[in-house]
């Protein structure tokens, strides 16, 4: 499910909570899928629940996880992913693509990426 680095340079949660974004961004969590339970993780991983809790807390804010109380946290539809972080990432998305372009990449090379990537998503 989740693999942790210690050797990675970012903290747990952050590493935990891109794991979590990456498992509902490929559809290995469907919308509505129940996620474990915070003790149940932090136990499974060997880490403090509070890292555990700040991660989750991190994709609620970000619309990848709702809260029901007294039933747990479960996978967002995607309409859900709120506009803020959608525009975030076309921020980074930008500052890339404009490095890739100062180091000589083409649009043409960079519109084949971005082709291939939805090929790809659209077979899994």
């Amino acid at each position: 499910m989740i693999s942790l680095n210690y050797r990675d340079a970012r903290p747990i949660y952050e590493q935990v909570r891109d794991g979590l974004r990456r498992l509902v961004i490929t559809g290995a969590l469907s919308p509505g899928d129940k996620l474990p339970s915070v003790r149940s993780m932090a136990s499974t991983l060997a880490i403090n629940p509070n890292t555990i809790q700040r991660a989750y807390d991190s994709l609620e804010a970000e619309g990848y996880l709702y809260t029901v109380a007294g039933k747990g946290s479960f996978a967002a539809p995607r309409s859900d992913v709120n506009e803020r972080r959608r525009s975030e990432l076309q921020g980074v998305f930008e500052q890339a693509a404009a490095e890739l372009i100062w180091l000589g990449a083409t649009a043409a090379e960079l519109s084949r990426r971005l082709t291939a990537l939805e090929e790809r998503r659209k077979t899994t």
